[in-house]
């Protein structure tokens, strides 16, 4: 999926040029590395505040076409106003195709109404990750990675070892010996309760059966 976004040198900055920059509709911006000095450059306010929306905007690298030309590029930050709708600032990172790149990539869970978990012992499916670190080359950069849970059953978890990644793809948390869980089924308490009472109940029903079925002397 080619995501472009675009962009022109900023000549003025400062506080108060960021300022009135703002107040024409444009976010002051910075691009760096790959080599060459960082830059100032400008964009437009509302194709950046849209596409952030986007989940593939974060984890993909962009085509950033500025003053005629097009660099591979990565955002690597951004801020917003505290309490208004507003882009202040953004940072992007210029790509070497031929340098791993370190990025955050985000969790697709699918088959969980189909997983045992869910469809036979009623559990709840708990996301404790949504997105992971990877390091690879930017070729082999995933918009996101799948998480199957159609085995899953009920007090069970999915750990990063059990990812299934694409080829020249590394989890950064298990390079360094983390092997968290990142999903999990869990049955809700009411549901344990239930069917406790329940197997109570019929526990207790046994012994009036056998008393009732008792042949009188």
């Amino acid at each position: 999926m080619k995501i472009e976004i675009n962009a022109t040198q900023r000549t003025l900055q400062g506080t108060g040029a960021s300022r009135r920059l703002r107040r024409t509709g444009r976010i002051p911006a910075v691009i760096y590395g790959g080599g060459k000095d960082a830059a100032a450059i400008e964009l437009d306010h509302k194709e950046v505040f849209y596409k952030l929306k986007n989940e593939s905007f974060h984890a993909t690298i962009l085509t950033m076409n500025l003053d005629g030309k097009s660099e591979q590029v990565l955002l690597r930050d951004y801020q917003m106003h505290p309490f208004r709708p507003v882009v202040m600032h953004a940072d992007f990172q210029r790509v070497n195709p031929k340098e791993r790149i370190h990025m955050k990539v985000p969790l697709h869970f699918f088959n969980a109404e189909i997983s045992p978990g869910v469809k036979t012992s009623a559990g709840v499916v708990s996301h404790i990750i949504t997105e992971v670190d990877v390091a690879c080359l930017p070729k082999h950069l995933p918009e996101f990675i799948e998480v199957d849970l159609s085995d899953l059953a009920a007090g069970h978890s999915i750990h990063l070892s059990e990812l299934k990644l694409a080829e020249g793809i590394e989890l950064i948390s298990l390079t360094k010996g983390g092997d968290r869980a990142v999903v999990t089924i869990t049955i809700p308490r009411g549901a344990v309760e239930a069917a406790a009472e329940a197997e109570a109940t019929a526990a207790a029903a046994v012994p009036e059966a056998k008393a009732e079925a008792k042949p009188k002397a």
